[in-house]
């Protein structure tokens, strides 16, 4: 399986890189968000680019599919994305046109206006993905699409490895990561996990009631 791909791009269309590693030229398609932040370098030919890739082959789609991500936790996202029933990786690539944080924002709105003009999702759809990802997309929610991911210290308990994926992964200063730890738990001393943490975190980020 590929999950992580350096090379040299060696074509380029609306939809897809074709990446040069070790002599082998990769076919990666992109999420509209992920073409739209590669107007610029790292994507013109004969550049190098990083893709995180979500690689998908199946009976019925036996040629595989490989989907790029500038960054980790996007690849993360959209692999929950596809675990709601009727959106797969194809559907899904070409629904994602906006940002994470935003259809992650919209799932943990119920927002289903908001999801059901992404292409390819319809009313019925829109409302499986809140049943389905509702209360598990504060982590994303919380990401910031302008800032760069930085290297963090290995966590060693669930506080620590939600600080460390806020400033490693979506792009917060360290001490506006602890303080928003530190004043979840203060709101809600019982939390026990890192997912239930990061929804605290989102709330309070939103405005939202606990």
């Amino acid at each position: 399986m590929i999950a992580f791909l350096r090379g040299r791009v060696i074509r380029r269309s609306d939809e897809t890189l074709v990446v040069e590693c070790g002599g082998v030229g990769y076919e990666v398609h992109l999420p509209g968000f992920v073409r739209d932040l590669l107007h610029s370098d790292p994507g013109r030919i004969g550049e190098t680019a990083e893709l995180h890739v979500s690689y998908h082959v199946s009976a019925n789609q036996p040629r595989p599919l490989l989907v790029g991500f500038l960054r980790e936790i996007e690849q993360e996202f959209f692999e929950r994305f596809i675990t709601v029933d009727g959106v797969g990786p194809t559907k899904a690539m070409k629904a994602i046109v906006h940002p994470v944080e935003q259809v992650a924002d919209a799932i943990e709105r119920k927002d289903v206006g908001f999801l059901r003009r992404l292409p390819g999702i319809g009313e019925r759809t829109a409302q499986k993905i809140v049943a389905s990802l509702h209360g598990k997309m504060g982590k994303y929610a919380l990401l910031r699409t302008e800032a760069p991911a930085q290297a963090a210290p290995a966590a060693e308990d669930f506080r620590e490895e939600v600080v460390e994926v806020l400033t490693g992964q979506l792009g917060h200063r360290g001490t506006e990561a602890r303080r928003m730890v530190e004043d979840a738990l203060r709101r809600n001393p019982a939390i026990t996990s890192a997912e239930d943490l990061f929804q605290e975190v989102y709330r309070a980020e939103r405005g939202a009631p606990a």
